[in-house]
């Protein structure tokens, strides 16, 4: 209990310092802090598919004792964790050549219905929200679940996707006034 203790106290960096070592709890302890959020991100980013999401977790903590050379310790780890996240989805939709299907396929299924009055419950806006998202590009998604589920700031998120923070603001905002326009009869408005 007292070596749990002293792991918690210690800096994301410190951590990784540790992990890239061989210490074991060090790991676990970043797989604690970020391991959910983590899988949120997946889940949310390959289809809702949990099993690739799962997969995707595992994956991303044996390339974070891979790429630990690559950590720069002078900024945030979980901006480069998440970068790393980000690039394997990436390379996850190149290697299925999935954006030329993706809108056939998800054009056809998990519609909801034109005609839901704004009494709708939360689950209804939800499974609005996410096939909108879906027919959003992966990057557009990707600055969305950021900022709205992780609660990411603006400029981590643009390091995360490589743009200017200007830039992450602008399409969230041009997305959350199209969001808005289509989800209007929910009557949830769209903030942060």
């Amino acid at each position: 209990m007292l070596l749990r203790k002293s792991m918690k106290s210690l800096s994301d960096e410190a951590l990784m310092n540790k992990a890239c070592g061989g210490n074991e709890r060090a790991l676990e302890e970043i797989y604690l802090r970020y391991g959910r959020s983590l899988l949120r991100y997946f889940y949310r980013m390959l289809w809702q598919d949990m099993n690739k999401a799962e997969d995707f977790l595992h994956d991303l903590f044996i390339k974070l004792l891979e790429k630990s050379g690559q950590f720069d310790p002078d900024k945030k780890f979980s901006t480069w964790m998440y970068s790393i996240a980000h690039n394997m989805c990436k390379n996850e939709y190149r290697k299925l050549t999935f954006r030329a299907s993706a809108q056939n396929h998800f054009n056809g299924h998990d519609r909801v219905d034109e005609s839901i009055t704004s009494k709708m419950d939360h689950d209804a806006f939800q499974k609005a929200l996410i096939n909108m998202l879906k027919e959003e590009d992966e990057e557009t998604r990707t600055i969305f679940i950021l900022r709205h589920e992780l609660e990411m700031p603006f400029a981590e998120i643009g390091e995360v996707v490589h743009c200017p923070e200007g830039t992450v603001k602008s399409r969230l905002f041009y997305l959350k006034k199209k969001l808005a326009a289509a989800l209007e009869h929910y009557k949830v408005i769209l903030e942060k």
